[in-house]
């Protein structure tokens, strides 16, 4: 049994605040062992469970933030940015039973603790034929298509409620609770880790590949928090503007959606300035 771990940092035990997951930050640095207990916890779970193999992807901004030499040394780390499925890289080998968000968050314009969709501020909504997805939506679509099933999802119980609509059937595990978008009651490292490693041995046992998801087109539709970042992004070919905020494209299927939403807030990022964003 091969398991993989999507690791993103926002979700996080104790995390709450940019400072706490922007690299270089001092609270940064406080809470990288934070990040790695929790995937350690959810590797230990799944080892309880039989797994054979456990890649970990480094799913958070610059995608070099847990600390390899604290991890555990039974899971290898596929760590660094620029990869072709990004959060969900090594789902496309086709030989991943089972798939786990760890440290997730919700998506932009809803509520949870540091919620967003990919860029901190600049997308403000995005919507997949006409549904709001944040980007446990988004990556739950891509590995749909490699017929491997998301079986659990871990972060603050905003997050843990979302993964409710595209993992029905996974484990969850809520760290924090959301107050505010920069604010959580928090669970103690010792607390979730111990939540953290019993829920993904019970989920280990939903391990099992499904067929793949039939591919078919699949509409994207972005908002961004001011007009010039929706020109920027219509600099992709196939992204049309729709509104003076927002773009939609229509991919073949969501291995190509989501490249193009990669794409899209790669262009967006660069157009945004300092002060006026």
């Amino acid at each position: 049994m091969k398991l993989l771990i999507s690791a993103d940092m926002e979700g996080a035990t104790g995390v709450t605040w940019p400072a706490d997951c922007l690299p270089g930050r001092p609270e940064w640095e406080r809470c990288r062992p934070l990040f790695t207990s929790d995937v350690n916890a959810v590797i230990a779970g799944f080892f309880d469970a039989g797994a054979d193999e456990v890649l970990v992807n480094e799913a958070h901004m610059t995608m070099r933030n847990l600390l390899l030499e604290r991890l555990d040394e039974r899971a290898q780390l596929l760590t660094g940015r620029h990869k072709e499925l990004g959060m969900v890289e090594g789902v496309q080998h086709r030989d991943v039973d089972g798939i786990a968000f760890v440290g997730y968050h919700t998506g932009a314009g809803e509520e949870g603790v540091l919620a967003h969709t990919y860029l901190g501020n600049s997308v403000t909504g995005v919507f997949v034929d006409g549904v709001r997805a944040g980007e446990g939506l988004l990556n739950a679509l891509v590995v749909a298509e490699y017929g491997t099933p998301v079986i659990l999802v871990t972060g603050d119980d905003r997050t843990c409620r979302d993964a409710a609509g595209y993992a029905p059937a996974a484990r969850t595990v809520a760290v924090k609770d959301y107050v505010s978008r920069y604010a959580a009651v928090c669970r103690t490292p010792a607390r979730t880790a111990a939540d953290l490693r019993a829920a993904a041995a019970g989920a280990a046992r939903l391990a099992v590949r499904h067929p793949p998801a039939a591919p078919r087109p699949r509409t994207v539709e972005v908002e961004f928090d001011a007009e010039h970042l929706a020109g920027a992004a219509t600099l992709v070919p196939g992204v049309e503007r729709t509104a003076e905020r927002r773009v939609s494209y229509t991919a073949s299927d969501m291995y190509e959606g989501i490249r193009c939403f990669k794409a899209v807030t790669t262009l967006v990022s660069a157009a945004v300035e300092e002060h006026y964003g």
